[in-house]
């Protein structure tokens, strides 16, 4: 035995390579079992020597941690820092009379809505999550001691011998004793869409470990036919385990996520070279160092988009929403954001492209000409046989309705069974007339083998060699169109003849043509896919299948090919060498678990966001590796604890979907980034500058923590604003480098004006003492608010506002409420609180020739800066 096996991936593949080959003797003394298998007593210290059938699963996080997970994030790290400071600033060192907790509350408000928003709507979703896992089969067949039992398949343990049956799943990696008919699928493990014959004998020596023709793998799906076999590895030493064991390491950072590093960054850095200007400046010009302390901290506070993580939570939220109304599961919200960014589509072939069956797609005569003759004796080839019926058979059986009546023309006088030598299979059937006819069908040089005759445009001929030529011309370019081919002939018998057919009767048949199965493209993908490409989203292929089948279906849908390469080149060649490579590579076939993750991550590392859609194991360690993970309802459970997004539908019109949602969630957000951002830096600017001249503050602490208030309150709303069509085509990802571009471009422009408004309030209303700082104060404040909501407009789109493109009536209304209310703060009884005193009307002329002027200034600078930087939100 083996207890101290290397359970690398390397080692168990020879392991089994080693198996494949060994005959079943050897086998049997290295696992000291038998035909009667193991004892149960052996059986027993063997499950305490090689523990649970179990492969390792990612344990799912307790809803405290996932709370917990909710809040550590580095907008909350930052507003966070600010409630800190703003408890000494507010409360511990201002005068009695002006101590506030009202920034605090505020900050630690906007903290706890936000993460429980996450909270919330990330439990739900891994809570549906959990019930949509499939029910694993937990019984299995062994023979111990000579006795044929039901274990749990926990217990299982190597040197076990077991029954296999059509529908089970493979209970461990398994050496094929005997086989009749049986098929697996392997597109869990290789996305290989064609079902695969396994024999009790090693056909041709391969390097790819699903290809070995006597051994089934874990986790693989038993289609149809029965075996029986002997466990050569089960739980952690599988083949199946090495694609889990993959899975412990921590997922790679996604864009969303070093996207929103790379802007608190830019926040922090901001935020450490202003307070240390207005502080300097103002404690150098007014000597009051330790008011200027305070009030530079207060500048800090209004620097922050403090805003941001509900802005950003509120949504993803809402896009979640959108999209469970089109059946998708939201597991991560960030996610969604990743959706939108995503410029490169990864998805397996099975199920994806193609729709996941075997399907007749050709029946060809020998002209290469489709012929109801062929198909109809398939038919009742199929129809009449009593055998197994393997998953060519059942396509076959799909045209029952143009073939409903053979059960009345016809009845079968006997049959010749499939076995593995022969390749084939035969009936007799009787018409009503009373003649006999053997239809056959088999392995194309099975068929050719036992044909003596072909038919050709209804006329028998004998079959010579430049006939067998054009039928073996014609079966491999179905071949090379991805196709499994089979042939169909017959044989009329003498009606006196005695019911005691056999093998020796397949011979002299007339060769009538052949059926090509495949498994054929959906409908509508073609355009689902170009809808894709125009949305600026590449999709790249990554299969376990073959090139040729691939090719084939990529040519059906009408996907543009730039190049192919398959695994075993791609495990040849180092990282830098892939990357050269991957670019204009569309195709990749016969492709590894750890190949895929490893395509996906160095496309990752050139810069793009990806996306990887799969529900097999084999594309767990590729979903674990990608941006947005996608997977199905019906996926393996390790696809679906992989992916962050569940599909209920396998349909990549739904990717469409979650795209377009995504990129206008994307959209939103970088709208209140920016438009905040760089409005609270022009305030701060302007704050600088105003120090250098005024003998006051330009504004109060407490003064501009209510601005603030407002005008975050006017921003609710933008997760419901309108995206025009044109920011929606392209992907979109977090920029540190545009938001500072922005910043620095548009937010002094508003310093412009607000420099006019001090003019204004200083030269022609007086306000330029310690007795009428309150009249100063005021008229900034309100001409402050009032363009802070407008460029909410103005930012919003590209376009010119309320001409060209509008807001959302949410975001209208809510922004009118505010500058409304702006205006009318002074007029009311909390003025006094806040130091604001009422203004004359002449002041609100003053007011609107400065907003026009604005207006039209971020007009101008608008088209300019789109010109020169290609890009606006």
């Amino acid at each position: 035995m083996y207890e101290n096996f290397d359970n690398s991936e390397s080692n168990i593949k020879g392991t089994l390579k080693l198996f494949s080959e060994a005959d079943i003797k050897t086998i049997y003394l290295t696992l000291e079992s038998s035909l009667d298998g193991i004892k149960n007593d052996e059986a027993n210290r063997r499950l305490e020597t090689f523990g649970f059938n179990e492969i390792t699963k990612e344990k799912v996080k307790p809803w405290y941690i996932q709370l917990l997970l909710a809040f550590l994030n580095p907008f909350n790290f930052i507003l966070g820092l600010l409630a800190f400071v703003s408890l000494f600033t507010d409360v511990i060192f201002a005068n009695e009379t002006e101590r506030s907790w009202i920034s605090i509350i505020l900050i630690l408000t906007m903290i706890l809505i936000s993460s429980f928003i996450k909270f919330i709507q990330e439990y739900r979703s891994s809570k549906t999550a959990e019930k949509l896992k499939n029910l694993i089969v937990t019984k299995v067949t062994v023979i111990r001691d000579g006795i044929s039992t039901e274990i749990d398949i926990k217990s299982l343990v190597p040197g076990d011998i077991v029954k296999l049956t059509a529908g089970d799943i493979v209970p461990g990696d398994i050496r094929i004793i005997s086989s009749k008919d049986l098929f697996i699928s392997q597109s869990v493990l290789t996305g290989e869409s064609n079902p695969v014959e396994k024999y009790p004998s090693l056909l041709v020596k391969t390097a790819f470990i699903s290809e070995l023709s006597n051994i089934v793998l874990m986790g693989t799906n038993v289609l149809s036919g029965t075996a029986l076999g002997v466990v050569l590895g089960t739980g952690k030493h599988t083949f199946l385990n090495t694609i889990s064991e993959s899975l412990k390491t921590p997922p790679s950072e996604t864009s969303f996520e070093k996207g929103i590093d790379d802007v608190s960054k830019l926040l922090i850095k901001f935020m450490l070279f202003m307070v240390p200007i207005v502080f300097l400046i103002n404690g150098y010009l007014k000597g009051a160092w330790f008011e200027s302390m305070l009030f530079s901290l207060s500048v800090a506070i209004g620097l922050t988009p403090e805003m941001l993580p509900m802005i950003v939570t509120g949504n993803l939220t809402k896009g979640a929403i959108e999209l469970s109304k089109k059946k998708t599961i939201v597991k991560k919200l960030d996610s969604i954001h990743n959706f939108g960014a995503m410029n490169i589509l990864c998805t397996d072939k099975t199920g994806t492209l193609t729709q996941d069956k075997v399907t007749v797609v050709k029946y060809l005569n020998y002209n290469g000409v489709d012929d109801d003759n062929v198909l109809y004796l398939a038919y009742l080839n199929s129809f009449f046989q009593t055998g197994l019926k393997n998953l060519m058979d059942r396509a076959i059986l799909e045209f029952e309705e143009e073939h409903y009546t053979i059960k009345n023309e016809y009845k079968k006088i006997d049959e010749l069974p499939f076995d593995f030598e022969r390749r084939r299979m035969s009936v007799i059937v009787e018409d009503l007339s009373g003649e006999r006819t053997m239809i056959t069908k088999g392995a194309i040089e099975e068929m050719l083998y036992i044909s003596n005759f072909v038919e050709i445009n209804g006329e028998t001929l004998e079959i010579k060699d430049e006939i067998e030529e054009k039928i073996k011309s014609l079966v491999n370019q179905l071949n090379e169109d991805g196709m499994r081919v089979i042939g169909i002939g017959k044989k009329i018998l003498p009606r006196d003849r005695e019911l005691n057919f056999s093998n020796k009767d397949e011979n002299s048949l007339t060769f009538v043509g052949m059926l090509g199965f495949l498994d054929p493209a959906k409908e509508g993908v073609g355009e689902t896919l170009k809808s894709l490409n125009e949305y600026g989203v590449e999709i790249k292929i990554l299969t376990g299948d073959n090139e040729l089948v691939t090719q084939k279906i990529c040519k059906d849908i009408g996907l543009d090919v730039k190049g192919a390469v398959d695994g075993g080149y791609i495990e040849s060649i180092d990282d830098l060498e892939l990357k050269k490579i991957l670019k204009n590579t569309t195709i990749f076939s016969k492709l590894s678990p750890l190949d895929k993750a490893r395509v996906v991550r160095l496309l990752k590392e050139m810069g793009n966001t990806v996306g990887y859609m799969g529900d097999g194991i084999n594309d767990a360690p590729a979903l674990r590796q990608c941006d947005v993970g996608i997977s199905v309802e019906n996926g393996m459970d390790i696809a679906k604890e992989s992916a962050q997004i569940i599909l209920l539908e396998k349909e990549l019109s739904v990717l469409l979907e979650g795209v377009i949602i995504g990129r206008k969630i994307f959209t939103n957000m970088i709208k209140y980034l920016k438009m905040t951002a760089s409005s609270n830096f022009g305030n701060v600017f302007s704050v600088v500058l105003a120090s250098a001249f005024l003998p006051f503050l330009p504004m109060l602490p407490i003064q501009i923590l209510f601005q603030n208030l407002l005008y975050d309150i006017s921003q609710i709303s933008i997760p419901w604003d309108n995206v025009d069509k044109e920011d929606v085509l392209k992907p979109k990802n977090w920029s540190a480098e545009s938001v500072g571009k922005f910043m620095m471009y548009i937010g002094p422009l508003s310093s412009i004006f607000d420099i006019a408004t001090f003019l204004v309030m200083f030269y022609i209303f007086k306000a330029n003492s310690l007795e009428t700082q309150g009249f100063f104060h005021t008229g900034w404040f309100i001409e402050s608010i009032l363009s802070q909501t407008l460029i909410i407009h103005l930012i919003r789109t590209k376009k010119i506002p309320f001409i060209e493109s509008n807001a959302n009536i949410k975001v209208i209304f809510l922004t009118s409420t505010i500058m409304i209310f702006s205006v009318f703060v002074p007029y009311s009884k909390i003025n006094g609180t806040l130091g604001f005193i009422p203004m004359p009307i002449s002041y609100f002329f003053w007011v609107i020739l400065i907003l026009i002027g604005y207006f039209f200034t971020i007009i101008f600078a608008k088209k300019h800066f789109i010109k020169k930087f290609n890009s606006w939100l």
